[in-house]
């Protein structure tokens, strides 16, 4: 096996950095199959065991990931700062990225010119108390348990500070699979074990999570609806069955991820009881307030906000009052309020019309909310391929699945209702699909 770069060093420490210099570079691309240990151990005149120890530095840090029979590798989205360029040829519509419509968030502008603001200063309270307030009345209103609630700066952060929280390195996570590929890089960089558990439409197989739980984990992450990337979201009635499967298990921490919010278009339901010992959910406004404002509310037992804000103020200290006054302003504001009606309505019109046409053509697909929709490929490096020579770019499936079938996540937020049925055109034109439920 030829490397394009030449590892070097004859210490753990500085292999590992030599690997880490690559990737930064360029020269070794995510998913690069790296020497085995007694082979580059060889090469470089030193102990098995000093190559063995820096690759496992790695892969706790996320940056390298073990995959089997095709060894070690570097992982999709390393824990590293990468630069990488992703131009699209000129012409192509990008439907890859998952993020929301310009078109459709609030004039920030028109807020920011009228707000007087106050920055906040050493000693002074670390969250806006009007922002609490409202975010109090929100989870309220939406039937969320009531806890103490704190800002941090979006969702993976909050998930990532619950993470650090309450676990350690080599601890089991169950996970929705397919899920969101940030998620399973952040367990690798955390050094959590990812144990996936399929879905379907209404979110997590009841039954196959129970056997997940009984063979040992010490935490769930889910999402209740807007599901990345098969827009899965809880019904009532899995909501009730998925609280019958945690209720068994009451040192079981908890995580929800309530990213998408009001956009969703569907209903907040939660697994979380009154009462449960270990739980936090997070509800980000970078969906339907604007993907700058960095700034989630996180819910959850008294513990773990407890030591999530103790570990905050170690760090970051607080999330900007600015950006807090912002939020808070946007939020009590009744334009706002329908704006974010309004885009919730356009979103699910777009959803249903890319599922309508693709159905049309004999293709089935999945999108009961959010801003994606999931399709089932038989290969999906040619799937993408073939359509951005058709000039669309989609997500291929591999970065957002464990063990679950191939598909291509298509982003529907900036694809207006006149387009889905040109799409849903070339996708039946190009490809040959192969049927199947996703997950299971």
């Amino acid at each position: 096996m030829r490397l394009r770069y030449t590892i070097g060093g004859s210490r753990a420490n500085e292999i590992a950095a030599s690997i880490e210099h690559g990737i930064l570079r360029g020269d070794l691309p995510a998913g690069e199959r790296l020497p085995p240990v007694r082979a580059l151990a060889s090469r470089l005149h030193v102990n098995p065991q000093t190559v063995a120890s820096a690759y496992r530095s790695l892969r706790m840090r996320g940056v390298l990931i073990s995959d089997g029979r095709r060894g070690t590798t570097v992982a999709v989205q390393p824990a590293l700062a990468v630069r990488v360029a992703s131009m699209l040829p000129g012409g192509v519509r990008n439907l890859a990225e998952g993020g929301p419509d310009p078109a459709l968030l609030p004039d920030l502008e028109a807020v920011t010119s009228r707000l007087k603001p106050r920055g906040r200063m050493y000693g002074q309270p670390y969250n806006d108390a009007e922002l609490l307030r409202l975010a109090e009345r929100m989870f309220a209103a939406d039937g969320i348990a009531s806890g103490p609630i704190a800002i941090v700066g979006g969702a993976l952060d909050g998930v990532e500070r619950v993470l650090r929280a309450q676990l350690r390195v080599g601890d089991r996570v169950a996970v929705e699979d397919p899920g969101y590929h940030l998620v399973f890089d952040l367990l690798k960089a955390l050094g959590l074990n990812a144990v996936p558990v399929p879905l379907d439409e209404c979110g997590l197989l009841p039954e196959h999570l129970e056997r997940v739980l009984r063979r040992g984990v010490e935490a769930l992450l889910l999402t209740p609806r807007a599901q990345n990337p098969t827009g899965s979201a809880l019904d009532r009635t899995r909501t009730a069955e998925l609280r019958r499967v945690v209720k068994a298990f009451p040192d079981l921490l908890v995580i929800e991820d309530d990213h998408a919010g009001p956009v969703a278009g569907t209903p907040a339901f939660t697994v979380n009881e009154p009462g449960r010992t270990r739980w936090a959910l997070v509800r980000s406004v970078s969906k339907w307030l604007g993907p700058d404002l960095r700034v989630a509310f996180l819910t959850g037992d008294e513990l773990t906000i407890g030591r999530v804000e103790g570990w905050q103020r170690l760090g970051a200290g607080w999330v900007s009052n600015l950006l807090q006054q912002i939020v808070a302003t946007l939020c009590s504001g009744e334009g706002t309020i329908s704006q974010v009606a309004d885009a919730a309505k356009a979103y699910q019109a777009r959803r249903e019309a890319l599922i309508r046409e693709l159905a049309s053509h004999g293709i089935k697909a999945f999108g009961k909310s959010g801003l994606n929709v999931w399709i089932p490929v038989a290969e999906e490096v040619a799937t993408v391929r073939s359509l951005l020579h058709a000039g669309w770019a989609v997500a291929g499936g591999e970065r957002f699945r464990i063990a679950s079938p191939p598909a291509v996540r298509v982003t529907i937020s900036n694809l207006q209702v006149s387009e889905a049925n040109r799409f849903a055109a070339d996708f039946a034109r190009r490809l040959t699909l192969r049927q199947t439920v996703y997950g299971a």
